[in-house]
């Protein structure tokens, strides 16, 4: 079924953006107890500690299991510091979250680390497809992502996705359960957040009639029920601290046993877990156990939120309307949404996910005129919803004035989130809050004085 005029949408190969390329990175040590020893090449992320399993393991006591991360974006390069207990110092700065020039020194406990960069840029691999599964993007970041997950999908390696809440790492995990050989067994999904603390044994491993009061009837746990299928353990990071010895176990020894069971059984699942807090951190903390954090970060992904990768808005509108009309019509639907409608999309203050973006349309698709709306033009309903402000001629914003107006409403709504809290928006935001403050004063804003007519609905 068609429907509108507007042209058929091939969502598959499409014209390739630039590979991303990075410098390799290397690291020498100055001061400390392992003076002169050097690292690399390496490619960031990179992770440095303490801990046995981090890229870069450093032999002083000072330094914490996990100590930092380099990262890399549309920036530079960047130190993260994963929550230390000494902390890290940029001179006699200590510092959570900086941009590194080549040559800069930083001091880890009683180390320090002189960065160096290569000179031959190293370019990653990326897919020629702007579909891996049920993931689609077109962007750089995307199709190297998707690069690396059809490598994972034929192997077993325990998974860890890592990303922000709404960026779709359930996705991922079905994407790499289908691209292998395991996609005709079952996938099975425990949300470790959701389930009470008091039943997340019995969910994971099962439990025998009569282990406990209420157990009238024996219980599969998932990794019996996904019987050389997939388990995913989503929000891995709320697992209680109780229970991560006895996932670990199963982990390591391949089998499990039910509450109430005398035996252990045979388990063959593979096992895919994701997180969107900081389980590096959480280490540090005492709050996740360290053995068990690299046991199911075998092979650690990213995946990159939203506003990192802007190339993929107009591909995801595509998919999400197609998605909801032939939803609403209960036949297939191909319709190519209007100019308008990602001129009002670029002109409003952005979702920061996928999630909301995919909610955006369809709540524009279910409210707005069937008519209009069958003909791909959302614009009007999007300017009914979420407070969306109708704007003369939005097609006709110059670029920079619609970067402007997305970043002001982007810190509006950041702000009434967390009440002003300087500390905590720029926790969100991932940004420094000076680096922050900096934003407020560009677009004239203050953390007690926003705007009453904007109800920062998301």
């Amino acid at each position: 079924m068609s429907v509108g005029k507007g042209p058929t949408i091939a969502i598959g190969l499409q014209a390739l953006p630039r590979p991303l390329q990075v410098r390799e990175l290397f690291l020498e040590l100055g001061e400390g107890p392992e003076h002169e020893k050097r690292f690399g090449p390496l490619v960031p992320p990179v992770r440095v500690g303490s801990a046995r399993g981090n890229d870069v393991v450093l032999d002083d006591p000072t330094v914490s299991r996990f100590h930092l991360t380099l990262e890399r974006d549309d920036e530079g390069l960047v130190v993260v510091d994963a929550g230390s207990k000494n902390g890290t110092f940029l001179g006699t700065v200590r510092i959570s979250r900086a941009y590194l020039a080549e040559g800069t020194a930083l001091r880890l406990g009683r180390t320090t680390l002189k960065l160096a960069l290569g000179t031959t840029p190293r370019t990653l691999e990326m897919s020629v497809h702007d579909r891996f599964g049920p993931l689609y993007g077109r962007s750089a970041l995307m199709r190297t992502l998707f690069a690396t997950l059809g490598r994972l999908a034929q192997v077993d390696a325990p998974v860890l996705i890592e990303g922000e809440t709404g960026t779709g790492k359930e996705l991922v995990a079905r994407a790499l359960h289908e691209g292998g050989p395991r996609k005709d067994r079952p996938f099975v999904v425990v949300d470790c957040g959701a389930v009470a603390p008091s039943l997340v044994e019995s969910e994971l491993f099962g439990h025998e009639k009569g282990a406990f009061t209420g157990a009238d009837h024996p219980r599969t746990g998932a990794f019996e029920a996904a019987a050389d299928g997939t388990v995913f353990l989503d929000e891995i990071g709320e697992l209680p601290l109780a229970l991560q010895p006895k996932l670990l176990r199963v982990l390591e020894a391949g089998t499990v046993k039910p509450l109430g069971a005398t035996r252990d059984r045979p388990v063959r699942a593979r096992v895919v877990a994701a997180t969107h807090r900081d389980v590096r951190r959480m280490v540090n903390d005492g709050t996740f156990r360290e053995d068990l954090y690299f046991r199911l970060a075998v092979c650690p992904v990213h995946v990159p939120p939203l506003r990192e990768r802007p190339d993929d808005v107009t591909l995801l509108v595509r998919h999400f309307l197609q998605r909801a009309l032939s939803a609403a019509h209960g036949a297939p639907v191909e319709v190519e949404p209007t100019a308008e409608t990602f001129a009002v999309l670029a002109a409003q203050p952005f979702p920061g996910n996928v999630r909301e973006l995919r909610n955006l349309v369809e709540r524009a698709v279910i409210l707005g005129d069937p008519d209009v709306v069958a003909r791909g033009d959302l614009a009007s309903a999007l300017r009914g919803i979420g407070g969306v402000e109708r704007r003369a001629e939005p097609g006709r914003l110059p670029l920079e004035e619609a970067k402007r107006r997305f970043e002001r409403e982007y810190l509006v709504r950041l702000l009434e989130r967390h009440a002003g809290d300087l500390n905590t928006a720029a926790t969100e935001a991932d940004v420094h809050p000076k680096s922050l403050a900096r934003l407020l004063r560009r677009h004239s804003l203050r953390r007690d004085h926003l705007p009453a007519d904007d109800d920062g609905e998301e």
